[in-house]
C-alpha cells in the first residue's frame, strides 16, 4: 500500500522539522534523565516514576516515527505553481468567502491535513469546506454539505 502524500506549505514543513528536532534532541534527553533518576530509586517493579518515564519515552519515539514518515512523504506547495494557477483556489490559497444565508464573511487558508488548525482559520484540503473551495475562482458559488445541512458560500477573493 502506498503511503499517503502529505501536502505542506513551507511554514508547515519548517514547523514539522522543528518539532522533530526538538523531540530528538531536547525531549529524548529529558526523558532519558527521568528514567535514570527513577532507576536510582531502586526497585523498578513498583516504581511509578520509572513507569511514567518509560511510557513518555514510548510516546516520544512514536511521535518521532510519525513525523519522520510525514516528512518522507511531504509534498511542499510550490509558490511559483500557485502563481501559475492565479485566481483558482489551491492548497496554500487564502480564501475569503461570504455565507449566502447570513452574509457573514470568513477567511480561510487551505492547507494539507497535517497543518489544519481550524482555530487559526487553517482548514484542510480534505475537509468539506476545503474540498468545495478547491479549483474554484473568485465569484464562484459553492455548496458545502455539513452535518447541519448545506451551507452556500460565494468566493469573494483569493490570495
Amino acid at each position: 500500500m502506498a503511503e499517503k502524500e502529505i501536502i505542506l506549505t513551507i511554514e508547515g514543513l519548517k514547523k514539522l522539522e522543528g518539532d522533530l528536532e526538538h523531540l530528538k534532541t531536547i525531549r529524548r534527553r529529558e526523558v532519558a534523565e527521568r528514567i535514570k533518576q527513577a532507576l536510582e530509586f531502586g526497585d523498578i517493579s513498583e516504581n511509578s516514576e520509572y513507569d511514567d518515564a518509560k511510557n513518555e519515552q514510548a510516546f516520544i519515539e512514536g511521535k518521532i516515527i510519525t513525523l519522520e514518515k510525514m516528512l518522507r512523504n511531504a509534498k511542499v506547495i510550490d509558490e511559483d505553481e500557485k502563481e501559475k494557477n492565479g485566481g483558482i483556489v489551491t492548497v496554500g490559497s487564502k480564501v475569503k468567502v461570504r455565507d449566502l444565508e447570513d452574509g457573514e464573511e470568513s477567511e480561510y487558508v487551505i492547507v494539507g491535513s497535517a497543518e489544519a488548525d481550524p482555530l487559526a482559520a487553517k482548514i484542510s484540503n480534505e475537509s468539506p469546506v476545503g474540498k468545495a473551495l478547491l479549483g474554484n475562482k473568485e465569484g464562484a458559488k459553492v455548496e458545502v454539505k455539513v452535518p447541519a445541512g448545506v451551507v452556500s458560500y460565494e468566493i469573494i477573493s483569493i490570495n
